[in-house]
């Protein structure tokens, strides 16, 4: 037998309260959707309605360049907006108040950090110059000719960079220097043995010679000979050396009541003596007989003879024969084969070959003549 199972058979009615209970149910989840999409839809608008306003901004910081979506209205609210710093040194395109269109630009260029060194001073700058030139123009250093730059004007400026300027001066420089003369001897027959003569004093010449001197900052660098000119030559002393022998002297040893002199151990016997004989001296050239090499007559004398050296005088032939021998004391034997018009009474002209030698000699006075005959004395 079965059982039957105790309970209801049949669904209860529901009530209102459990009505009302599950209407709000079905319903919540659709009150929350559309919440949700009234919200998403707010959101919606007010991006629609930011990016309407919003403006397209370009920024070249530094030679970057980023675009930049912003609604503020000027260049200062944009570099605050994007903790963009200017330095007091740096530039920027655009004044800080300057307003904000869409597809505006804003360039900034940063201020390089370098350092200057020129005229003797060192300064760290700031600068926004593009080259080494502009650097030099905005500080007010000018470059002569010569001066140096490193690096070279057209030189790009970066950050951390040296500039030195180097001021250079060159110069010209003479100095002047003696050149000492040379002596020269020359052998004169004129001249007595061991006898010296100055025939041409000497003198000292100039030499001057030119230099280029370089100063870097002051400081000298480089001195260069450019030139040595003579501007005075010098002029060598000549000495005459003479190699002419000296007569060997005659000493008068005695002299007595029959005219016998004693002359270098030899007993000559003279005619007779004159005191205080003057003596001048020619050559057979033009300045003493009026004739050149040449001429007729030239050279001969007036008793016939050819003229030598250390033989023929010129006498007064009323004082001295013509052909006559005599001895003239400090001079020596001489023979009597010329005269001349100014030779009269006891004066006397000794014949030399060189007639510089014979303008040299001069007047002479005081000489003792004694007078021989037509032979000469021989050493026998």
């Amino acid at each position: 037998m079965g059982t039957v199972p105790v309970g209801n058979t049949h669904d209860p009615r529901p009530t209102g309260k459990l009505f009302a209970a599950r209407w709000k149910h079905e319903h919540l989840r659709l009150i929350l959707l559309s919440a949700i999409l009234s919200f998403a839809m707010t959101i919606l608008f007010l991006l629609l309605l930011h990016d309407a306003s919003a403006r397209s901004v370009t920024v070249v910081d530094g030679g970057k360049t980023t675009v930049i979506k912003t609604k503020v209205s000027d260049v200062r609210s944009l570099l605050s907006e994007h903790n963009i710093v200017i330095g007091p040194q740096d530039e920027i395109s655009q004044p800080l108040d300057a307003k904000l269109e869409e597809g505006s630009t804003i360039a900034i260029t940063r201020a390089a950090r370098i350092t200057l060194q020129a005229d003797g001073k060192k300064e760290i700058r700031y600068t926004t110059a593009d080259t080494v030139r502009d650097v030099l123009r905005a500080a007010n250093i000018t470059l002569s000719a010569n001066d140096r730059v490193y690096p070279g004007p057209t030189t790009p400026i970066t950050d951390g960079m040296t500039i030195q300027v180097l001021r250079v001066k060159k110069e010209i420089v003479e100095t002047k220097h003696p050149v000492t003369f040379t002596i020269v001897e020359k052998k004169d027959g004129t001249l007595l043995e061991g006898k010296k003569k100055v025939v041409q004093s000497g003198r000292e010449g100039l030499l001057v010679k030119k230099f280029e001197r370089v100063y870097v900052d002051g400081r000298l660098v480089s001195d260069q000979l450019i030139s040595k000119t003579v501007a005075k030559p010098a002029v060598q002393k000549v000495v005459a050396v003479g190699t002419k022998k000296k007569a060997p002297e005659v000493k008068i040893m005695s002299y007595d009541a029959n005219n016998i002199v004693k002359l270098n151990g030899q007993s000559v016997k003279v005619k007779r003596v004159l005191k205080n004989v003057k003596l001048t001296a020619y050559s057979a050239g033009p300045a003493s007989t009026g004739k050149d090499v040449g001429d007729e007559g030239y050279g001969i004398t007036a008793s016939g003879t050819k003229v030598e050296e250390g033989r023929t005088i010129a006498v007064d032939p009323d004082v001295i024969p013509l052909g006559w021998w005599v001895y003239i004391e400090g001079i020596g034997f001489r023979r009597a084969e010329d005269t001349g018009s100014a030779i009269k009474g006891k004066k006397i002209d000794v014949y030399f070959d060189s007639e510089k030698y014979a303008n040299k000699f001069g007047a002479r006075s005081g000489y003792t003549v004694y007078v021989i005959g037509p032979v000469k004395p021989s050493a026998s």
